[in-house]
């Protein structure tokens, strides 16, 4: 009878932090040793860390990885544990998974599906091996097979699928695996996380792939934050035949979980089973995901906290929220002294100290500015209990203003100078709140947001100053829901007023109302062309035709749908100097890491003049 106890773990790690990542890895190996697993699962590239980027080119990141497996290979005696790894084979960077069974090296399975769309870059730094090929290898003395294998242990026979290796559909090793009589297959990841995807990638890879092969599936992520921008969700799932045997509580705080399944290969039905509770909710993903990027990213930046332009607005009320959700969350996973240790809080006993040595909010008003985003912003902030500032900026702007209108030898006026009259605003508050985040040695948050960094809706060196853009990758209206929820279903009742107000830059005098959506068009159409435009890659026209049955003025659609490719095409150069985000949807207009495009073309000329024409009637 084939009855085994298996394992995965998911891990915390960071480029090139050998000792930490070292520590992670032992200490899975030691949690399924002690629960009695015979064969462990670990992530994609855990003894590297996934995001290591062009240093995956060199010489020595391999070397000094496979200094480091047979370090690790020492730690698994009686256990079969699979330890990720880049190999370096005739000046090519190889993605590898190399197997060990009680303390020998039984061989490295080599990725063969690179993934080439979005976030990923892979074939900048990897080979694909080629299917059914195997080699012996000889490194630093060891030699061993690497390539396209299958392996046997605990009289399991087993092959592993890398991260897009399952998701590859016709291309999966996993027929070839099926061919040869596998009972088992594992799948190493690093899976970035993205709202609604743990749906998918749990049927598509888990489940199909178990389905597909008649055989026991194991996927297990990476979790946690870990070179910046990507957030990988920890995702265990274990299937067999179809049917789910083990799912775990995604987005830990803890840099090491681990959970283990009893499996009847020969009798399904007898199978254990842990479904462990994991909320699919879009707005607790968000804040589970946003929260722990910004744990991640404060404990291994060694910064001191951050810093926030707190404009009364939903956009920096976001982050504020989700700082203040950072310590509650954590501070509750870890428990307070690892919590604080993490973070080097020294003499901190409480929840708000925490919060207060950690957000510091600063109100920067202008004449422009109205009492109610004050009152907005001063409420929050203290209901947070972050530490809050106002100041004026009036006389900078006025300072600034007087000195062009001598050197122009004209004043300005609304009519004429708009623009620069309303970004010299914004571009006053960024030198000060620089000082206050260098000050108190701090991370300043930007707070633009998807929509906005479609249509350069920003001020650069203005309200886009800053190191860190938690909301940059989700749409207006996202956040806007997300606000009414956290309000709501969180407790911060501090966001009352903020909800209350439509967003406004607040940067036109008061008599001229202005409004975020007048500017520009209702955040909810422009939600729809982008995504028409930007996820699915779509013409002006196609655009129109994907939306115009959802609207009965076909010529304000036109409309919207000119000033949105016209603001888009202009505004790259924006787009290319926003803060580092965190990728947190299906897609994101980051052009580092998934939306490129030209910051000189033709604005789509040629396009438009065709939209204008398009059922003319």
């Amino acid at each position: 009878m084939k009855r085994l106890k298996l394992a995965g773990a998911t891990l915390n790690q960071t480029p090139f932090d050998w000792k930490g990542n070292e520590h992670n890895i032992i200490d899975a190996i030691n949690k399924a040793k002690q629960e009695g697993a015979r064969i462990l699962c670990l992530p994609e590239l855990c003894i590297t860390g996934y995001g290591c980027e062009d240093v995956f080119l060199s010489d020595w990141l391999s070397e000094k990885a496979f200094e480091q497996l047979l370090k690790l290979k020492n730690h698994c005696v009686d256990i079969t544990v699979n330890i990720g790894l880049p190999i370096r084979i005739d000046g090519r960077t190889y993605n590898g998974s190399c197997v060990i069974h009680n303390t020998k090296i039984l061989g490295i399975t080599l990725k063969q599906n690179l993934p080439n769309d979005g976030v990923h870059y892979e074939p900048r730094w990897f080979t694909p091996w080629q299917p059914g090929k195997v080699i012996s290898l000889t490194q630093q003395g060891v030699t061993f097979q690497a390539g396209d294998l299958l392996y046997e242990s605990n009289s399991i026979r087993f092959g592993i699928e890398i991260c897009e290796d399952g998701w590859s559909r016709e291309k999966r090793p996993g027929y070839n695996f099926q061919k040869r009589g596998v009972d088992l297959i594992l799948n190493p990841s690093a899976s970035h996380f993205a709202m609604g995807k743990s749906i998918n990638r749990e049927e598509e890879v888990a489940l199909d792939g178990s389905r597909l092969f008649n055989c026991v599936y194991i996927f297990c992520n990476l979790l946690g934050n870990e070179a910046g921008r990507m957030i990988y969700d920890g995702d265990i799932v274990f299937a067999q035949q179809g049917n789910l045997l083990v799912r775990n509580t995604r987005l830990s705080f803890e840099p090491v979980n681990i959970i283990t399944c009893e499996v009847d290969f020969n009798h399904p039905e007898k199978s254990e089973r842990k479904l462990l509770p994991d909320s699919k909710d879009r707005n607790e993903e968000l804040t589970k995901a946003v929260t722990l990027g910004l744990y991640d990213y404060l404990r291994k930046s060694k910064a001191k906290g951050f810093v926030l332009s707190l404009s009364g607005g939903a956009d920096s009320a976001t982050c504020a929220v989700l700082v203040a959700e950072m310590v509650k969350r954590a501070s509750a996973a870890l428990g307070w002294n690892r919590f604080c240790s993490s973070l080097e809080l020294s003499s901190v006993q409480h929840q708000h100290e925490a919060v207060n040595l950690l957000l510091a909010c600063a109100y920067q008003e202008a004449k422009n500015s109205s009492d109610k985003t004050f009152q907005a912003a001063k409420t929050l902030a203290e209901s947070l209990d972050a530490t809050f500032y106002n100041w004026s900026i009036q006389e900078e702007v006025d300072s600034y203003s007087s000195k062009i209108e001598q050197a122009l030898s004209r004043s300005l006026s609304w009519q004429s100078d708009d623009i620069a009259l309303q970004n010299i605003q914004a571009r006053a508050r960024s030198p000060i709140i620089w000082m206050l985040a260098n000050i108190r040695q701090s991370i300043l948050l930007t707070t633009s947001n998807r929509s906005e960094g479609d249509v350069g809706y920003t001020t650069m060196d203005g309200d886009t100053s800053g190191s860190l853009g938690p909301i940059s990758g989700i749409s207006k209206p996202t956040i806007l829901s997300w606000l009414t929820w956290a309000e709501q279903e969180l407790g911060y009742t501090g966001l009352h007023y903020v909800n209350s107000l439509k967003p406004t830059a607040e940067l036109r005098p008061s008599e001229r109302n202005q409004t975020d959506e007048d500017d520009l068009m209702p955040y909810t159409v422009l939600e729809a062309i982008e995504r028409q435009a930007i996820l699915n890659r779509k013409s002006p026209i196609a655009v129109f035709d994907s939306l115009q049955s959802d609207f009965t003025d076909k010529t304000l659609l036109k409309n919207h749908i000119r000033k949105f490719f016209r603001m888009w095409a202009t505004n790259q150069w924006k787009r290319e100097r926003l803060a580092p985000s965190f990728h947190l949807d299906d897609f994101n207009v980051d052009p580092r890491t998934w939306c490129r495009f030209p910051i000189l073309s033709s604005g789509f000329e040629e396009e438009l003049v065709l939209l204008d024409k398009e059922n003319n009637d």
